[in-house]
């Protein structure tokens, strides 16, 4: 699944470990959401877009083949 989360973190000049304390997850649960490498839970999907003050679905792109 692709998302958005690095250019968000990077439009608001934080760093990886940033998001991770904001959010409440390991620095290395960001790289992995950023590289596509792991797919966020819902609850965390839903902390991300909130502190992004985003919509999950705008965060989170979903591809047709994904549902």
């Amino acid at each position: 699944m692709k998302n958005k989360i690095k250019e968000h973190r990077k439009m608001r000049k934080l760093t990886q470990d940033d998001l991770a304390k904001a959010v409440d997850v390991t620095r290395q649960t960001i790289i992995s959401l950023e590289n596509g490498k792991y797919i966020a839970s819902l609850q965390l999907a839903h902390r991300l877009a909130k502190f992004f003050d985003t919509e999950i679905e705008k965060l989170f792109i979903f591809e047709e083949d994904e549902i």
